[in-house]
């Protein structure tokens, strides 16, 4: 089995054919998928897409694009939310200073209360970094000294500075389809130096399809063509390799149902 475990199937992309995306993902040995919140306003819709589908679980939070539009939440108000059964992480979260859609300050205050949410019901972090490695790490340590909490850096792209500061901390650490991209030479250079037992795979779609379905709608059942190109990276077999990174998962992924678990 495979675990796609960042996608956004509650977008309206996916809203005249989700029914077949998700066949689809269930055809390429795909059996669950962590739909990823970027609103928190929004929440009661897409618990209520993972409620509607066994193979789908969800997470709550809110993107550091929309940390200067949302309201501002609290950890205690996040992990009131994710008290929910489908609720398996908190986030997406973390820093952009690419777009900078949201001030600085707005996207590192909103990061901290999903940490504290992460501290205090111990469901994984799902971070987001984007031309922000230092000030991720630092906010990722220092949060660390106030109390330990599980997490992974998503879509990974960086170098092996932020890499190996994230395992440091006991984090995972997610790969997209960039992996499969030709200009991403240097990010297999990085991959191939994390540890196989701390990877895990994803698609992050709608976005960045893996070669060989670039410049298409990304959907989990691309997440196969990911974890090739990871177990050649890795020096496995594709079949370890979908174990392997599932095992984490769920490692990591404590709250989240093994559906398909003897496959």
């Amino acid at each position: 089995m495979l675990v796609d475990s960042h996608c956004h199937l509650d977008f309206t992309d996916f809203d005249e054919d989700r029914d077949g995306v998700l066949a689809r993902a269930k055809a390429a040995g795909v059996d669950l998928m962590v739909t990823i919140s970027t609103k928190v306003s929004e929440a009661d819709k897409i618990i209520a897409l993972a409620e509607a589908h066994e193979e789908l679980v969800c997470s709550v939070g809110i993107h550091p694009h929309e940390a200067g539009s949302e309201t501002p939440v609290t950890g205690e108000q996040l992990v009131a939310l994710a008290a929910h059964k489908k609720v398996v992480g908190i986030g997406e979260t973390g820093l952009d200073y690419f777009y900078e859609h949201s001030p600085r300050e707005a996207q590192q205050k909103n990061f901290r209360a999903h940490i504290e949410a992460a501290r205090l019901s111990q469901l994984p972090l799902i971070v987001h970094a984007r031309d922000a490695d230092e000030d991720t790490a630092d906010i990722l340590e220092d949060e660390m000294q106030t109390g330990a909490y599980p997490g992974l850096i998503h879509c990974f792209t960086a170098g092996p500075e932020l890499a190996q500061r994230a395992l440091d901390i006991g984090f995972y650490i997610s790969i997209s389809g960039i992996a499969t991209f030709n200009s991403a030479k240097t990010l297999r250079e990085t991959i191939a130096n994390i540890p196989l037992e701390r990877l895990l795979v994803e698609t992050d779609a709608p976005f960045l399809a893996p070669v060989p379905h670039r410049g298409k709608r990304n959907e989990p059942a691309f997440v196969a063509d990911t974890a090739r190109m990871l177990a050649e990276i890795k020096g496995v077999s594709p079949e370890e390799l979908a174990r392997i990174t599932s095992e984490n998962f769920f490692t990591l992924f404590t709250k989240a149902p093994r559906l398909g678990a003897s496959s």
